[in-house]
């Protein structure tokens, strides 16, 4: 089978040849790790400061170059892409205070994490966000189900048709794309979480704005010959949902479903991305109409056997080796996250590997050099759990 091949069977519940490998996210240090070579590819703060200083064409190529080449060595079989700025771009710095403590245009100060690499709020100035008012939400929503969604610059699809031209034929290609969890307002989320207990009306109109921008957001794809997108937004926490059930039945499923639903009349393959406990819920991301779920959290509660007696047979199920494994763990830890997912979740089909989140910074390459033996050593169909050594 093609690595388009695998995905598709598995997503349609039928056992490809082996179990299919794909990540939503790879952080740089795995590509510099796996390719030998420095990259930009979501290099975090130094791909940002590339921005800064007007290399977006370079940040692009890397991309462009760097990707394919990390998932032709894993042999992954999904290729996930997005979006990428217009030609041009060329963002205003942000005043530095100190070697890692910028100040933006509005008072707030971000600073690099030691974690992550990221840019990171670090201290907000700004007095807390009032509320919209009703009447302003309402002529939005009026404005955007009459108007056409808005054409990007050719250029940002820039790096979507390179990886068409290149392995679209044989690899499945997954864009990234918009989604809604629980609409709110405020400068964190925090007050964002709060807002949507204390002004329930206003959240409920900001979500109906944002789901009809997301689904519109769809005619966006017509033209890509692409096989999916992948919808990610977070409903979960490490214990529970960041929001009651009942507020995601009522006001964010009937969008996720309208989402799902004009996706697959266009030909397109829905995997959601969803972090968090998400255990409420998890039968009305079934329901609503998704192909995958990815991002299944372990650590947060999420167990793969359980999920396949539970939705196993309607959703694909995206994941299976821990996020912290791959980060804090060594080989073996990498070996028994394989044996119990490939028993639990792998027969039948309807199974991805990857990590519980991403590949991300810290990720040890030696571990993700397991992952790959133990997917081709182990995960050949028919699965057979007397290959588990």
């Amino acid at each position: 089978m093609t690595p388009k091949e695998r995905v598709y069977a598995t997503l349609e519940h039928r056992e490809p040849d082996r179990i299919p490998w794909g990540e939503h996210s790879i952080d740089y240090n795995v590509y510099e790790d796996i390719l030998g070579r420095k990259t930009l590819v979501q290099s975090k703060f130094r791909e940002t400061k590339a921005y800064w200083d007007g290399r977006r064409d370079e940040v692009v190529e890397a991309i462009k170059r760097d990707r394919l080449d990390l998932i032709h060595a894993l042999e992954m079989d999904i290729v996930f892409v997005s979006r990428v700025p217009p030609k041009g771009y060329h963002p205003q710095p942000l005043e530095q205070l100190d070697e890692v403590t910028f100040r933006d245009g509005a008072g707030d100060l971000l600073r690099i994490s030691a974690s992550t690499h990221d840019l990171m709020p670090y201290q907000i100035n700004r007095p807390p966000a009032a509320p919209p008012k009703i009447e302003d939400l309402e002529a939005q929503l009026e404005r955007v189900e009459h108007e056409e969604v808005g054409r990007p610059d050719e250029s940002e699809w820039e790096v979507v048709r390179h990886f068409l031209r290149e392995v679209g034929d044989t690899h499945f290609i997954l864009v990234m794309s918009g989604d809604i969890a629980f609409p709110s307002f405020g400068h964190t989320e925090e007050d964002r979480l709060i807002n949507l207990a204390l002004y329930p009306k206003e959240c409920a109109l900001l979500t109906k704005l944002a789901g009809s921008c997301m689904v519109k957001g769809l005619d966006l794809y017509k033209d890509l010959p692409i096989d999916g997108v992948m919808p990610c937004g977070d409903l979960g926490h490490s214990t529970g949902l960041l929001a009651s059930p009942k507020w995601y039945r009522a006001h964010v499923w009937p969008w996720h479903k309208a989402y799902c639903d004009k996706a697959h009349a266009m030909g397109l393959k829905v995997l959601k991305h969803c972090c968090g406990n998400v255990n409420e819920v998890v039968d009305d991301l079934a329901s609503a109409g998704y192909d995958a779920y990815e991002g299944i959290q372990h650590s947060g509660g999420m167990d793969l056997q359980d999920l396949k007696k539970r939705v196993g047979d309607r959703m694909t199920l995206w994941g299976g080796i821990w996020h912290e494994h791959i980060i804090l763990g060594d080989v073996e830890s990498i070996r028994n996250d394989a044996r119990y997912a490939f028993k639990h979740a792998a027969p039948g089909g309807g199974f991805i590997m990857g990590s519980s989140h991403s590949l991300a910074v810290d990720a040890k390459k030696e571990n993700i050099l397991e992952m790959k033996r133990v997917r081709d050593a182990w995960g050949v169909y028919p699965i057979e759990e007397d290959r588990f050594v």
